[in-house]
């Protein structure tokens, strides 16, 4: 598979992930975006020996967009404080059924992860062992069937964006688990980490890195419709 590379230097690699890829291997077997980046290294800079390579943060499986590695244990050192920190910008993009519902939203829950069921539940109160979640929404287009929303993170729980979409009844195109009336073909789901702002872990420049949707119909319609 070909990567998606939005940037690269000695201390970064930023990939734009496609959907349906795990960026950790687990216990499927299926070959993760981190050793496909690993071989990409490997062979572009003919690094013999294994190639360091560190996960920084995660993408679902079914979602897709920008994702940034660590080419050195600094940088990973370094990047790791400001994702826990939250210094870090994000910018989400998701396909729901077509709404009425307010153009700008901010959504606050209360989360429990499930980790047996790989699943976050959102509540509109506080219960036992719960997060607190928030998160900001802006509808950004309207096609005949689907609307385009923006999302920004304050806080960063489990399955955050699917679990509060779905509390609202806004299920995110595709997601079975949380709600969607139909699977995507390809098991995808139609959330898209649009943009990505870090500061670089030597120069200290902030940089932000944006990923262009999967090549599909919805997120064509959705990205070239005034």
């Amino acid at each position: 598979m070909k990567l998606d590379v939005l940037f690269e230097d000695n201390h970064l690699l930023i990939i734009n992930k496609p959907p349906g890829v795990l960026v950790q291997g687990d216990n499927t077997g299926d070959t993760p975006l981190v050793d496909l980046a690993k071989e990409y290294i490997k062979e572009k800079y003919a690094k013999p020996g294994a190639v360091f390579l560190g996960v920084v943060h995660r993408l679902d499986r079914p979602t897709s967009g920008a994702i940034v590695f660590a080419r050195t244990s600094k940088a990973l050192q370094r990047l790791n404080a400001q994702f826990k920190e939250r210094t870090t910008y994000k910018i989400y993009w998701a396909i729901i059924e077509k709404t009425t519902l307010s153009k700008k939203q901010k959504l606050e829950h209360w989360m429990v992860r499930k980790p047996k069921q790989n699943k976050s539940f959102a509540y509109t109160k506080e219960v036992l062992s719960s997060k607190k979640a928030v998160l900001h929404y802006q509808i950004v287009k309207q096609l005949d069937n689907y609307s385009l929303i923006e999302i920004e993170l304050e806080t960063g729980r489990h399955h955050q964006i699917r679990a509060q979409l779905s509390a609202i009844g806004k299920p995110i195109k595709g997601d079975l688990k949380y709600g969607a009336k139909r699977s995507n073909p390809d098991g995808s789901i139609h959330l898209h980490a649009r943009s990505l702002t870090v500061s670089h872990p030597v120069t200290k420049e902030n940089m932000t890195f944006v990923a262009e949707p999967p090549k599909e119909v919805i997120w064509s319609a959705c990205v070239n419709v005034d």
